[in-house]
């Protein structure tokens, strides 16, 4: 019997709400005494609630309620929870070393085939993102730690050019989006919901104040309704159809401004409904650099600000072969 098959065998026994003596475990699961010991020792570490009382009625035994469900995990389980790890890291999720110890501690428990099973698995996996800052992670863990204690901080926040403004802040909600950390609160400076992007806090300083966080607020919905007006329904929304290969539509729907405006899709084309605002803006040099490899079918507007916009990248660049014909004018 495996370790971790141990340690969950004992706590199915105790989990009668009788007391036993580590003689009456060992001779009810055959294994030695010694095993017994070892395993209470590291259920109590995993933070089981046994209480050990010596003397002749003494005994091991469970005290208050515990949850039926298993403390240990499977194999497919643990594969799941060690690869999300490899994504959290990359994302710079501030509570790493605490994560790598979770991790330490599920490889501690599991038997030779388990322990070969992850390590086969643990080299399948990689993230590619940026390098994330000491700072930020301490950042992300300081707003974190407000969110959740509805504590007021003060931030001191780099508005760019070297402006930076002082300002107290609660804080909502943190989200990650797109490789970038964002937070969502209220702004006591502007006296409204605001959201922040946490590469530019620059320090976090404790307020006096502390705020509850508004019934059925959703930091997320904010900031998308930010970044993305139209995904919200704010905006009247326009149909851009598109023809190209099944190869360049897949792309094209796996950007961030296209995956949540699909409407229709075939193998060769795909229609998109997007807000005025960023078809004109956004969309025209998003779809540049795919040149001939696409056609637009509508709307017209949105042809004509692509010809617009090639036809000035022609005439910069023209200018670049032949410099003197600029100056001279």
């Amino acid at each position: 019997m495996s370790k971790a098959d141990s340690m969950l065998s004992i706590l199915w026994l105790l989990r009668s709400g009788r007391k036993m003596t580590a003689r009456q475990l060992s001779d009810e699961l055959e294994i030695h005494i010694r095993t017994v010991y070892r395993c209470i020792d590291s259920l109590c570490a995993s933070g089981a609630p046994i209480m050990a009382e010596s003397g002749p009625n003494g005994g091991f035994q469970i005290i208050g309620r515990f949850a039926d469900t298993p403390l240990m995990f499977d194999s497919e389980e643990q594969k799941a929870l060690m690869q999300a790890s490899v994504f959290a890291e990359a994302a710079g999720y501030p509570f790493t070393e605490a994560l790598s110890r979770a991790i330490d501690k599920l490889k501690l428990y599991t038997n030779e085939e388990q322990s070969e099973y992850l390590h086969r698995h643990s080299h399948g996996l990689s993230v590619i993102s940026p390098p994330v800052a000491s700072h930020k992670a301490s950042i992300l863990q300081e707003l974190e730690e407000a969110c959740a204690r509805g504590q007021s901080i003060m931030i001191d926040y780099d508005k760019g050019r070297g402006s930076a403004v002082l300002r107290e802040y609660d804080p909502y909600g943190i989200i990650h989006w797109k490789g970038s950390w964002y937070t969502v609160g209220f702004c006591r400076l502007r006296q409204s919901l605001r959201s922040f992007r946490v590469d530019r806090i620059l320090r976090i300083m404790e307020a006096g104040n502390r705020f509850e966080r508004p019934a059925d607020f959703s930091s997320k919905d904010f900031l998308m309704g930010q970044l993305l007006p139209d995904s919200l329904g704010t905006e009247k929304l326009i149909a851009f159809r598109v023809r190209a290969h099944e190869q360049v539509l897949n792309e094209l729907q796996r950007h961030w401004l296209f995956g949540h405006a699909l409407v229709e899709r075939s193998e060769e084309e795909a229609l998109f409904q997007l807000g005025a605002s960023s078809l004109l803006s956004y969309v025209p040099y998003f779809l540049l650099p795919y040149g001939k490899a696409l056609t637009i079918l509508e709307p017209s507007n949105l042809i004509e600000k692509l010809a617009e916009i090639s036809s000035s990248l022609a005439a910069h660049y023209g200018a670049m072969l032949n410099p003197t014909t600029e100056s001279k004018g």
